[in-house]
């Protein structure tokens, strides 16, 4: 079974995420929802901000990383592929900006919870729940700081 790096990035707005529609031209799960993704180069954070500049359209300045998701495995026998995943949670200040390159096809805005209704790479649900657990996490820790301060 190959062994695969991949960083996968989801872009956040208001609420919203987005996912992308994979293009037939992809070597992988062409025409399935995923978010911005990449085969790792260089290391992950790095890799996850050129691929949203190359794959989105957007400049440095035009998202921010809110949380870097702890790495997960993800094993397709079907394609013989482990996939080791670095998923990273994005804000955006302007969803017009987008533009797609070849690798997708379409874009949509959702809810997470509608993430389900998509015919998806596999485990992006899992990835996407990854990153909203760690700002879950970082909430938590901020409040219990916060209310140890001013109690």
């Amino acid at each position: 079974m190959e062994t695969r790096r991949v960083v996968t990035c989801f872009l956040a707005h208001r609420g919203k995420i987005l996912i992308v529609r994979r293009s037939e031209k992809v070597g992988t799960y062409r025409g399935k929802w995923s978010a911005i993704s990449g085969h790792v180069e260089k290391p992950p954070e790095e890799q996850a901000r050129q691929e949203i500049r190359e794959e989105a359209g957007l400049a440095p300045g035009d998202f921010r990383l809110l949380y870097a998701g702890e790495t997960l495995e993800v094993v397709d026998r079907h394609e013989n592929i482990r996939w080791i995943v670095h998923p990273f949670l994005f804000e955006i200040g302007d969803p017009v900006k987008v533009r797609l390159d070849w690798e997708n096809v379409e874009a949509r805005w959702i809810m997470p919870s509608e993430l389900t209704r998509f015919d998806t790479v596999p485990k992006l649900k899992e990835a996407l729940q990854n990153v909203m657990d760690a700002e879950t996490k970082r909430d938590a820790v901020r409040s219990k700081q916060k209310h140890r301060q001013n109690p």
